[in-house]
């Protein structure tokens, strides 16, 4: 049997009674009333009510309200009070031969020096004329007076003759003293208003004056003035932003020259979306005190930090500055002549590819002939469409081999199937093998290049891995553990790259390569500083921007490591000779032409049918396995040695496939590396029976050892 149990609470009423036909019992349990809530103190909602209101948005707005119009009168009232001090004394000229001697200026300080001297004539001439104006004044005025008299009684004869009113003669001179009378009384009556508003009205005028010249903080200002959006960039803004920039030296310069700061700037002559000014720099300043401060400089011109760029031209001591006007750095550019142009043909030797445009906003564009490249930044920047574009214009000339190698396999390369030679895509170690082999193969191509007769000329041949970072990184090794990756003098990748750029440019063997996230094991030095065009997108820090580009180019104001990641997708930062920089200038910042996978693939097919057909490799095809040090002591026989010349003749009639295109070289390279170098003998090179058996001899055994 179950029970009502019901909880009663202090001062509570009961429960009512049950209804008719409810047998259950029911247990009633006395619970104490909580607690009553403490009343909150007085002070603490007093408090609380401060708080707010202090924190509250219009509280806050009112407050930069008082400041901003009191410090509109009051700096209103110094700006009137510098003019009047600057129209009364020579302070003005006293400026501008100090800012004319600071800048250097010998022949303008001179120049102001002379009117500063006929100014001081002048003003002493009119001194000199108020101790007699005095004397002057009054002949004047009791000559002037005693005209008038005349005047007036001369009048009045008149008026009397007309008249024949004797009395009409005082007429003229009566009405003139009540004339006199009638403006003595207005003045009686305006003057005291006049004394009691006059004040208001003189603040009135100092505020109007300060308002103007937005006299007050930036953050007392309005927000439409704080923010300058749209704001154009004046001499007196950039003087401005340059001596609160927190640069002591050249604050305390530019506050000895006054307004005369401006004489440091040279034009402002509009630049594509923006203006460029060069400033050269006072005694004591140095240009990477300014560089450093970008950030600082860009916010006081009111404009982001990507809208700045400050670059160091030939002059010394002196900063070239380049303003974006405010957001237009973030609208798009227009397509690729590329894909607007369907009759655009390449020149590789002549012609420039059409890739973007730089900041003034004039095209870009960029020369392929004999030139390495390498373009890195971090990912999803645009750097495979930036790579691509290139290859794309250079596919449009017939003569253009390719061999690429996508290590990223995703796609992005897939419309050069039926246009390159070799066309390998995938991310695995594979794929970096088979990549390898591909860029060792155009190693064999150029020494064939190279053991050719002089003036033969060779087709180009671009050699392109995109995320060699991949390659670099691969742990796998080959049989004779040779790794494919790192940056030993036995990693295979490496090596190949490096021959490459020690000797492919002369015979038109080019490597082009895109990576990520430079670092020193990604991307080895040697391999970076071989490339004579490089070019990065957005990095992270400043020692990236150095690996990128060189000491150089960021020594120089190159700064992609400054640049928005994601908002500044496909902008560049090129250092080349085979792009047009301004004068002094070490890099130029290209905003890309961006082109889209259906676009790229309408481009390449256009560049097919200037071919009669190539057939694409996704592979790389492996000869028959032969032995070479193994074939030279066969070839030598029981002679106790052959001439070098005999030698490679022997093994071209035994394995035409492997040695007909051998040379001295390839021969002495497997002989050094085996221990048995060749030697000279009554004059001529031979190869040694017993230096060759002694090294297979040996090879065997520490291949044995090695198995154990």
């Amino acid at each position: 049997m179950s029970e009502n149990v019901v909880h009663l609470h202090k001062h509570s009423n009961p429960p009512a009674e049950p209804t008719t036909g409810d047998t259950t019992p029911t247990v009633l349990t006395v619970v104490p009333d909580a607690p009553p809530a403490r009343p909150v103190p007085l002070w603490v909602r007093s408090g609380h009510a401060v708080k707010t209101a202090v924190t509250h948005e219009r509280t806050r707005s009112a407050g930069r309200a008082v400041v901003r119009h009191s410090l509109y009168t009051f700096n209103g009232g110094r700006i009137v009070a510098r003019r009047a001090w600057d129209g009364r004394t020579g302070s003005r000229y006293e400026r501008m031969i100090r800012a004319a001697e600071a800048a250097g200026n010998l022949e303008a300080a001179e120049e102001w020096e002379e009117r500063l001297q006929r100014f001081r004539a002048a003003r002493h001439h009119r001194r000199m004329d108020l101790l007699h104006s005095p004397v002057d004044a009054a002949k004047g005025v009791a000559v002037g007076a005693g005209m008038s008299v005349g005047v007036l009684v001369a009048l009045g004869v008149v008026l009397a003759i007309s008249t024949g009113q004797a009395g009409d003669v005082v007429t003229p001179l009566s009405a003139t003293i009540d004339f006199i009378a009638l403006l003595i009384r207005i003045v009686q009556v305006v003057w005291g208003p006049a004394v009691t508003i006059g004040p208001f009205l003189a603040l009135l005028a100092l505020w109007s004056v300060g308002r103007k010249q937005h006299a007050a903080p930036q953050w007392a200002l309005p927000a439409n003035v704080r923010s300058g959006e749209g704001e154009p960039i004046t001499p007196s803004i950039v003087v401005k932003a340059l001596r609160d920039l927190g640069v002591p030296a050249l604050a305390r310069a530019i506050k000895e020259m006054g307004d005369a700061g401006a004489s440091m700037l040279g034009p402002i002559t509009i630049a594509g979306c923006g203006v460029e000014v060069d400033v050269t720099l006072p005694s004591g300043v140095s240009t990477n005190e300014v560089q450093s401060k970008r950030r600082k400089l860009a916010e006081n011109l009111t404009r982001h930090e990507h809208e700045v760029f400050i670059t160091i031209p030939q002059a010394a001591r002196t900063v070239r500055l380049w303003i974006a006007d405010s957001g237009a750095l973030d609208e798009p550019i227009g397509p690729s002549p590329l894909v607007t142009d369907e009759t655009m043909t390449a020149d590789y030797k002549k012609g420039k590819a059409p890739w973007g445009q730089d900041l003034r906003g004039d095209a870009a564009a960029l020369s392929l002939y004999q030139r390495h490249l390498l373009i890195t930044g971090l990912s999803n920047q645009g750097k495979t469409v930036a790579l691509r574009s290139l290859a794309l214009w250079l596919a449009l000339d017939r003569s253009v081999e390719f061999l690429i190698g996508d290590l990223k396999g995703v796609g992005d390369w897939a419309m050069f199937d039926g246009l390159a030679r070799t066309l390998i895509q995938g991310p695995t170690d594979e794929h970096v093998i088979q990549v390898t082999e591909m860029v060792e193969s155009a190693v064999d191509e150029m020494n064939r290049r190279i053991q050719a007769p002089p003036g033969t000329t060779f087709p180009p041949l671009i050699v392109l891995v995109d995320e060699a970072q991949v390659a670099f990184m691969c742990p796998a090794k080959d049989a004779d553990k040779r790794p494919y990756g790192g940056s030993k003098a036995n990693s295979r990748y490496f090596m190949a790259v490096r021959k490459i750029h020690n000797q492919g440019r002369a015979v038109n063997v080019l490597m082009w390569q895109g990576t990520q996230d430079p670092t020193n094991e990604n991307l080895p030095k040697l391999v970076r500083e071989g490339a004579h065009t490089r070019a990065s997108l957005a990095l992270g820090t400043e020692s990236q921007a150095r690996m990128a580009l060189g000491d150089k180019a960021v020594d120089g104001g190159a700064a992609p490591n400054l640049l928005r990641p994601g908002l500044d997708r496909g902008t560049l930062v090129v250092a080349s000779d085979g792009i047009t920089i301004p004068a002094g200038q070490s890099s130029i910042t290209v905003r890309t032409h961006y082109i889209d996978d259906d676009a790229a693939t309408a481009i390449t097919d256009r560049a097919k049918a200037l071919r009669d057909g190539v057939t694409t490799f996704h592979a790389i095809e492996h000869k028959e396995e032969h032995d070479p040090l193994a074939d030279i002591a066969a070839v030598i026989g029981d002679a106790p040695r052959v001439r070098t010349k005999d030698v490679l003749a022997r093994l071209a009639t035994r394995n035409p496939s492997a040695y007909g295109e051998w040379s001295f070289i390839d021969l002495k390279r497997v002989l050094d590396d085996a221990g048995a170098e060749p030697y000279k003998s009554d004059g001529v090179m031979v190869v040694s029976r017993d230096r060759v058996a002694r090294a297979l001899t040996n090879r065997d055994t520490e291949g044995s050892a090695s198995v154990e």
